[in-house]
């Protein structure tokens, strides 16, 4: 497995301290994406799929419960997973310098893991579909599709072994939004990453994703295949979240 959550709980607190409140964002969550699989979770908002993927990038640590990479426990410096794990936000100028050019943003993880040679941000660029030439260009002179693009190119230019998208296609018209899934599928095939794929849409996640967690109110309701989710869910708000697509 190249990533295992097992019995994880996070919680948070609120509130002035003698009236303390303890919102659990994550309940016993157990949750493994193998090589080369993408993981679908779904769910309303404030489900805590966003919880999840914080806790799968080494971002939030978990009250409880334990989680591993590689078959291994998370370090305790993040910074020992730097370039094997990345993300892809909803909105690309949350992980685009708008004063960065696309070039110098695409090579950012690369200088931080101390790596001077730029060839691969071109080669990265020519992969997700864009000319050289935007390599010049500052975030704002690009489309909602293109700056996704560089997104991905960025997330992708170290080579990781597991990508979070999060809500990836969510802010792209629906034209574009076909044209990433399609990318995110090519790029899988090319390079072997593992994934968890964050999303309301559930057609867009039945579209990239191997396997589907539903999550409700910080806990996993249901895990199944693809084709066994969607065809005949075995839990009621998954049957109920299936009506509403």
């Amino acid at each position: 497995m190249i990533l295992e959550l097992d019995d994880v709980t996070v919680t948070f607190a609120s509130g002035p301290p003698l009236r303390r409140r303890v919102h659990h964002a994550m309940r016993g969550v157990t949750l493994h994406v193998a090589e080369g699989e993408t993981l679908g979770l779904v769910g309303e908002s404030g489900s805590g799929k966003t919880t999840t993927s914080r806790v799968a990038l080494g971002l939030q640590r978990p009250a409880a419960g334990t989680v591993r990479f590689e078959g291994r426990p998370f370090p305790k410096r993040r910074r020992e997973l730097a370039g094997r794990m990345q993300a892809v936000l909803q909105h690309p100028h949350w992980s685009l310098n708008p004063r960065m050019r696309v070039g110098q943003s695409v090579a950012e993880p690369l200088v931080v893991l101390g790596r001077r040679d730029t060839a691969p941000v071109a080669e990265m660029l020519e992969h997700v579909g864009l000319e050289p030439e935007l390599a010049a260009r500052y975030p704002h002179e690009l489309s909602g599709g293109q700056r996704q693009r560089v997104s991905i190119a960025r997330a992708l230019v170290t080579r990781p072994r597991f990508v979070v998208f999060d809500e990836a296609v969510s802010a792209l018209d629906v034209s574009v939004q076909g044209q990433i899934l399609n990318l995110i599928k090519d790029l899988q095939a090319e390079y072997g990453f593992s994934a968890l794929f964050i999303s309301h849409d559930l057609g867009a996640v039945r579209y990239v994703a191997d396997r589907i967690a539903v999550m409700r109110d910080g806990e996993i309701v249901e895990t199944a295949g693809t084709e066994t989710f969607y065809t005949a869910p075995s839990h009621e708000y998954s049957r109920r979240l299936l009506d509403a697509l």
